[in-house]
């Protein structure tokens, strides 16, 4: 079984602000988040870097081919660092992209041109954190006419979408307006629709049409208060797949968060282990859609290796 990371993040530094307030990396894995302090790395990654070379360890363990890294705009624009990350590792990462959403000032036709720029750099998606897009004072929608330009041109070179949206059904309808201008599109939606949140069903249903899939990127976290092996996360998964079929689910870790509270495998084996689940489904959310989404032919053979523990 092929094993495929579609949601993880990957920065050497955090030093930005999102909504007038700071992220800043500190010691010990720590952050200034919003005006608070959190422990946003584990503890061993000293300096704040969450580089591709720890990732890459943690895969090699949990035996996961290759990953997908999206961006966040509360990580800071990681769009140089990105590009190294591909050109040094292109069996192993596949790399989002991130436009200037927030900078309404620009041209109508400036995120179109980002995309592209990017696109021509080897990003073979963009990322839209949309929930960050919904500040105190103002509130950037999907449909604009400088967003619908971006995605029309991502459409037309082959770029695909990954979005995370608010919870609920707050921004479903843009998210229609997008998914009936851009019919072939390909779009994957984020930490599984919330499924902890009210109204998350209506982000899977989006997955109805052809043309989207649904990532759990952070399922884990969204369900930490009841730890592993997370029984309700698996029952969201059976819930969502009665709604648009398994084929269209894929799993995600949303590394290296995540990992603050469980280790990297401890993210997807509770599906392996999961008697809910059928081997043909595990496969299918685990490796195989995201194989097909994203055009990944993961050849690296990453044998089992024994624990001291064992």
């Amino acid at each position: 079984m092929k094993i495929i990371d579609a949601h993880s993040h990957l920065w050497l530094k955090q030093d930005t602000c999102w909504n007038g307030m700071p992220i800043r990396s500190k010691r010990d894995g720590r952050a200034d988040f919003l005006g608070e302090e959190v422990q946003m790395l584990p503890p061993f990654m000293i300096d704040g870097r969450n580089s591709a070379e720890v990732f890459l360890s943690n895969m090699n363990y949990a035996q996961v081919s290759a990953a997908v890294v999206v961006q966040e705009l509360i990580d800071g624009c990681q769009n140089s660092y990105l590009k190294e990350v591909a050109d040094r590792y292109p069996e192993r990462f596949v790399v989002c992209g991130m436009c200037d959403y927030l900078d309404t000032e620009k041209d109508e036709n400036s995120l179109a041109n980002e995309a592209e720029e990017l696109r021509r750099q080897g990003f073979r998606g963009i990322a839209v954190p949309a929930h960050r897009l919904i500040l105190d004072n103002r509130r950037v929608t999907l449909n604009s006419d400088r967003m619908i330009k971006m995605f029309k041109t991502m459409e037309a070179t082959g770029m695909f979408l990954s979005v995370t949206l608010a919870d609920g059904d707050t921004q479903t309808a843009e998210m229609k307006e997008v998914i009936e201008e851009c019919p072939t599109l390909k779009i994957a939606i984020g930490h599984f629709g919330m499924p902890t949140r009210e109204g998350w069903k209506e982000q899977i249903k989006l997955a109805q049409n052809s043309n989207v899939y649904v990532e759990a990127g952070g399922i884990t976290w969204l369900y930490n208060s009841e730890f592993y092996p997370f029984p309700s996360a698996i029952a969201a998964i059976q819930e969502a797949a009665a709604m648009v079929g398994m084929e269209k689910l894929m799993w995600g870790s949303d590394y290296p968060r995540t990992i603050t509270a469980i280790t990297y495998k401890m993210s997807y084996d509770f599906i392996l282990h999961s008697d809910a689940l059928s081997t043909e489904e595990k496969a299918m959310f685990l490796g195989e859609n995201a194989q097909r989404f994203y055009g990944i032919e993961p050849n690296i053979d990453l044998p089992y290796i024994k624990n001291m523990s064992e």
